[in-house]
């Protein structure tokens, strides 16, 4: 992907996440943003969309800007008033995602669940994601074809989640079935049509841990639910609805951003066959090239905030109460930022991105990701040197938020 050229001062630079074109390469639009119109006001739904690497962070560190409400954002695609219990299940579910919350409760939660994301809790999965991802691979090391997200990326991140809150392994496929749907409710351009089904889906997740939570409280173990049971009982930290939606996150967040820099990461690296050769001739290399790979392609490429205030930002007045989109993967390919920014350089020194965001809603997975996607990718291109993209065509997911595949389809000889 190279920089766009400079654009002629009276081409008007048009945003629309649904383009074809848009999807399977955002950007040329996010550089032409950049140089001409970096504080954007959208004409689909009249936010403000944001490219440029220090405006965005300045906003994601500014009190100002709080989070959007999931509520709000149903309300909006409502023709008619809706009763408060019509989607009481996707309350309940999405309560403690943390992106759709600000202090005090995001304080709060985010030291509870943030427990389980510790770097001391994660590095003491090393060696069982490890064992994962060879149980994966063993079960396609011979083919000669196969498909990198479905067959390894997708079922990774469930399996690791799963482990940690003790669940049986024979529910993974439905755990990855309701993750992998729930995750659409970030997507602010979705229906209301798709929020009422994501309502059933909410609906049958709670009912699930509802049920294995009953369960696990007459024989508490040393996983994290338990942990999390024994928060809630003993010292009342949380309450029903909270763990339920706890552990309905975990899964959610844990997937999601696993999924696509899995997927984005080995796309960029099969696009650039001289950085995978480096990379399996120094293997050393991982821990920077996965931060490369979630500056170059990065797996969540927006996140949103709502102005409390009239503030000034780059010569234009956003308004209070209006919505804000940060487009975290202009800000990695800022060349304001970044040396050679549509390079892909797996050595990359001073890698400061904004892929995990930044300021009290830095993603809190990071730590998991990021241990994953070294563990994985890794193993990937050690046990299949001569790995080769697929011709096919490659189809993008319908989420204007998250970046990722469909598929990822691969010849191994």
């Amino acid at each position: 992907m190279k920089v766009s050229e400079p654009l002629e001062p009276a081409r008007k630079v048009i945003f629309n996440p649904f383009l074809a074109s848009f999807k399977s390469d955002p950007y040329p639009t996010y550089h032409r943003l950049q140089e001409s119109d970096p504080v954007h006001k959208s004409s689909l739904n009249g936010a403000w969309v944001l490219t440029r690497y220090a405006d965005i962070k300045k906003v994601l560190r500014d009190p100002r800007f709080r989070a959007e409400q999931l509520s709000g954002r149903i309300a909006a695609k409502s023709l008619v008033p809706r009763a408060a219990g019509d989607f009481a299940p996707l309350a309940i579910a999405t309560g403690t995602w943390l992106l759709f919350l600000d202090p005090p409760d995001h304080t709060r939660l985010r030291s509870l669940v943030g427990k389980a994301f510790s770097s001391a809790e994660v590095e003491r999965l090393r060696g069982q994601i490890r064992e994962m991802v060879n149980q994966l691979l063993d079960q396609v090391k011979d083919r000669e074809r196969l498909d990198l997200i479905g067959d390894l990326a997708a079922p990774l991140p469930v399996m690791v989640i799963a482990k940690m809150l003790g669940l049986p392994a024979a529910d993974l496929d439905k755990l990855r079935h309701w993750a992998d749907e729930l995750s659409r409710v970030v997507d602010p351009l979705r229906s209301l049509g798709d929020y009422e089904y994501l309502n059933e889906v909410a609906e049958e997740m709670i009912d699930y841990f509802r049920q294995l939570i009953g369960q696990r409280r007459l024989a508490l173990g040393e996983d994290r639910l338990s942990a999390m049971i024994a928060a809630h009982e003993q010292e009342d930290k949380l309450s029903e609805n909270e763990l339920l939606s706890i552990c309905i996150f975990l899964f959610v967040a844990g997937e999601e951003t696993t999924v696509n820099l899995l997927g984005n990461g080995m796309l960029a690296l099969l696009r650039s066959p001289e950085q995978m050769s480096r990379l399996q001739q120094h293997p050393e290399l991982m821990p920077t090239a996965v931060e490369e790979l979630l500056r170059y392609d990065s797996p969540a490429q927006f996140t949103s905030r709502v102005a409390t205030e009239e503030i000034e930002l780059g010569g234009k007045i956003i308004g209070a109460g209006e919505l804000v989109y940060l487009c975290l993967g202009a800000a990695n390919r800022d060349p304001a930022q970044f040396a050679d920014p549509d390079r892909l350089d797996l050595a990359r020194s001073d890698n400061r991105h904004l892929a995990f965001a930044d300021g009290i809603h830095y993603c809190l997975g990071s730590i998991l990701a990021r241990l994953e996607g070294q563990i994985a990718i890794e193993a990937i291109v050690r046990t299949f040197p001569d790995l080769k993209l697929s011709p096919e065509p490659l189809a993008w997911r319908e989420n204007i938020i998250m970046r990722g595949l469909k598929s990822l389809p691969v010849t191994t000889r």
